[in-house]
């Protein structure tokens, strides 16, 4: 049964955009500042309930082509295939075959969760001053992206292949139908594409994507226009037919490699072996207790499971359920735990293959019961330091990580869930269309800077190294944060997760504590206002905190930011009647056009 639910949560925020729209501020302690994915206008919270399955993702023609595959007998695995195919083409700035993804699985029957790294890699001609210039000064960010230089060898298919050699139950070919048709047939461009494609920068310098998304006068096509992509559908009848491995080999690679290489804004140096030597990875999921519940995610090479669990390990030494969620209290420790786990992450998360990431220690209870005892009540601190684990000698840099990304949670009729997290990193990735599709820029994900300051010898190279910068092969560093929750009895109970960049971290963790502290439903949970505390001095609030409270986080020192938020929660809770009979209940963010689907 599904619904479309108008909340009432967010009234005030809807206010608020509205007058921000007309020019009329609505706060008097900061201005508005528009994420790198623009902010579009407040949708209703589409919501469903079911006790068969749910699928929930960021457009309704994936989700219907998700539901589909269900209704045909399909797994999670089948139906997540067949949502991400079509998600290439009708949200095409966020994510597709040309880009990575981290993917959790569960199995029911076998009560065991799979991690997926579908992340991209580095050439292997890249070396540590990749985005340094000539004068060792790192480059700027669209200096970097714009064109073949970031971009890295795509994860997501050789992920899907995998995963569904073990998890599949439809033949790999029949998941690739209903992307190939709406390809050929055409859809219609949405209002958040139109929107996008008036607002993302220099779109318009590739000349596949200046034909493809605008019109004679060089104008963004308009909303409702049929826009097909037989190029895209070509792309997908030949993995339909020859597996996964035919985007690793053959014309579709080979045309990526030369795309990339000769790209006349700025050429990258992706080869032939870099597609031939890629492999998506199985590694073990990260997880920890979090009140009575279990909370997994993807570890390293995402900083995103390891954040969140370190945020929400911080805020179990306090009784957040007594508190409100506007309250200046909450507001305050949320912040101060999000800004010791940024510390960390930045200092130490980056590709486990390359680094010692040292969760571990990150997440112990005695490492996080210490780092609690840092949060004074009554003052802030501008930016904390990395805490001190197993003497590691890297220091602390960020990444220029944007807010693009999708992200779908799916339950089948058997039980089995996904929670996978795609991207192509910034909103139409490098503006590179190769046969139908975009290619990422995920190499901006490494820190540009390799190093502290000039060394002078091996070991003081070692000793100013920056966990996170670009070396050949090596996976950037992400905050993608699909996660699963489990309750007491190892049931899966909550599936969350969200696109935004290293936003994607509080938009993750404070979804959890709506669920869990506050026992909301998933409605509420996805269109609450966000908080975001990154360490790096600026707390920033949508528009929905009143001046009182707003004054009591400044008399605590904290430096205040209103900004709209452009995250995509996508949300499933499952709850058991006596008999263990589940029913579940799915919403979509209402800041993007997703679609909660159940039967």
């Amino acid at each position: 049964m599904t619904n479309r639910l108008q909340y009432s949560l967010f009234v005030a925020c809807l206010l608020c955009t509205a007058l921000s729209l007309i020019g009329i501020s609505t706060a008097s302690y900061a201005k508005k500042e528009a994420p790198p994915e623009r902010h579009t206008p407040l949708n209703v919270v589409s919501t469903a309930s079911s006790h068969d399955f749910m699928v929930v993702t960021a457009n309704p023609h994936a989700s219907k082509a998700a539901r589909d595959i269900l209704q045909q007998g399909g797994s999670a695995i089948d139906a997540a295939i067949a949502a991400q195919m079509v998600l290439g083409l009708v949200e095409p700035q966020s994510s597709g075959i040309g880009g990575g993804a981290f993917l959790l699985h569960w199995d029911a029957k076998q009560q065991a969760l799979t991690y997926y790294d579908g992340r991209e890699t580095a050439p292997a001609a890249v070396d540590e001053n990749y985005f340094l210039t000539d004068n060792g000064e790192k480059m700027g960010f669209f200096d970097a992206v714009i064109g073949g230089y970031a971009v890295g060898v795509p994860g997501v298919l050789d992920m899907f292949g995998q995963a569904h050699a073990q998890y599949g139950k439809l033949a790999w070919q029949d998941l690739f139908t209903p992307a190939i048709t709406l390809a050929n047939e055409g859809f219609a461009i949405s209002p958040r594409l139109h929107l996008l494609l008036q607002h993302t920068p220099m779109l318009n310098t590739d000349p596949t994507l200046r034909e493809y998304f605008f019109d004679r006068n060089n104008k963004p096509l308009p909303v409702g226009h049929i826009l097909k992509n037989p190029d895209y559908a070509k792309t997908l009848s030949i993995i339909a037919s020859q597996g996964s491995r035919a985007f690793y080999r053959g014309d579709i690679s080979a045309n990526i490699v030369k795309a990339v290489t000769q790209d006349s804004r700025k050429p990258g140096q992706l080869s032939q072996s870099d597609f031939d030597n890629y492999q998506a990875k199985i590694r073990p999921a990260l997880c920890a207790p979090y009140r009575h519940y279990q909370v997994c995610g993807a570890a390293p090479p995402s900083s995103g499971a390891s954040t969140v669990l370190a945020i929400l390990g911080v805020l179990n030494h306090y009784d957040i359920a007594t508190l409100s969620p506007d309250s200046a209290e909450f507001i305050h420790l949320f912040a101060e735990a999000s800004n010791l786990a940024f510390a960390d992450r930045n200092r130490y998360i980056a590709d486990p293959d390359f680094v010692d990431t040292a969760v571990e220690q990150l997440l112990s209870d005695s490492y996080l019961q210490q780092r609690a005892q840092l949060i004074q009540p009554d003052q802030a601190l501008q930016s904390y330091p990395a805490g001190d684990v197993k003497n590691n000698p890297h220091l602390p840099a960020a990444s220029p990580e944007k807010q693009s990304t999708t992200h779908l949670s799916i339950v089948d009729t058997q039980g089995n869930a996904i929670s996978m997290t795609s991207s192509i990193e910034n909103a139409f990735g490098a503006r590179l269309m190769v046969n139908g599709f975009l290619l990422n820029n995920q190499l901006t994900d490494f820190s540009f800077t390799p190093f502290t300051s000039t060394t002078s010898t091996p070991e003081d190279k070692e000793q100013k190294a920056i966990a996170n910068r670009i070396e050949a092969g090596k996976r950037p560093r992400s905050s993608m944060a699909p996660t699963m929750i489990f309750d007491a009895n190892s049931r899966l109970v909550g599936i969350t997760g969200s696109p935004g960049g290293s936003r994607i971290i509080d938009y993750t963790a404070k979804s959890i504590i709506h669920l869990v502290d506050w026992q909301q439903q998933p409605a509420e949970a996805v269109s609450a206002p966000h908080i975001i505390a990154r360490n790096n001095g600026v707390l920033e609030l949508e528009g929905t905190v009143n001046n009182e409270v707003a004054e009591q986080l400044q008399a605590l020192g904290h430096t205040l930011k209103e900004k709209n938020q452009s995250s995509g929660l996508h949300i499933i809770w499952q709850s058991f009647d006596k008999d263990d009979t589940p029913t579940l209940q799915g919403a979509a963010d209402p800041r993007r056009e997703g679609m909660a689907i159940g039967e």
